[in-house]
């Protein structure tokens, strides 16, 4: 069971709103390498890992990945406050809106909808951990791309933390690998 505390990990501010900004963020929230597929992928993963350390670890990135697709809705909502549909339509929006007005919509910049075919399970500790190691860094370099795309020092300093925070990631699991193929080789005595 989770503690909800009713606050971003952090603070998503923007600047200005910028339409532009908020459909590539659309990325992180719905597409193939975003938070959501993150999330789902290592809270069904825990199940078949060996080790409590390795269960706890994937639990707690899961968890985060909700926190941080949480911050990424915060600033798609903050970058379209206000934008009239007009300039929505402009920006190749018109689609969104006309299906989901100002809801976000887990989809990916194009506006495929998400697909649990973005998530990987293979039942096996060590292939899984890769998968969710290389997920990590996809995830980095999605959102150094993003860095690039804005002009927004306040959609910057966001977007810096998300990307730390993959850079943590997968640290965090490549220490778990390496437990895990240690547990996994060692001698059984009975």
């Amino acid at each position: 069971m989770w503690v909800y505390e009713k606050k971003l990990e952090y603070p998503a501010n923007v600047c200005k709103p910028d339409v532009q900004m908020a459909k590539f963020l659309i990325a992180q929230y719905g597409g193939p390498d975003g938070e959501l597929a993150a999330a789902l992928r290592y809270l069904n993963q825990r199940y078949t890992m060996p080790t409590g350390q390795s269960i706890a670890t994937l639990t707690d990135i899961g968890t985060e990945e909700l926190a941080h697709l949480e911050i990424i809705a915060t600033l798609v909502y903050k970058l379209l406050k206000g934008v009239p549909v007009e300039e929505l339509r402009r920006h190749g929006l018109g689609e969104h809106y006309t299906e989901h007005d100002r809801a976000l919509f887990y989809s990916d910049t194009t506006g495929m909808p998400w697909t649990a075919t973005y998530i990987q399970a293979k039942g096996d500790p060590i292939a899984d951990l890769h998968e969710d190691m290389a997920a990590e860094e996809k995830a980095r370099s999605t959102y150094e791309h993003l860095i690039n795309l804005t002009d927004d020092p306040c959609v910057k300093d966001t977007l810096r933390f998300l990307r730390e925070r993959e850079i943590v990631h997968f640290q965090r699991f490549g220490e778990t690998l390496d437990l895990v193929q240690e547990e996994l080789t060692k001698k059984k005595f009975y």
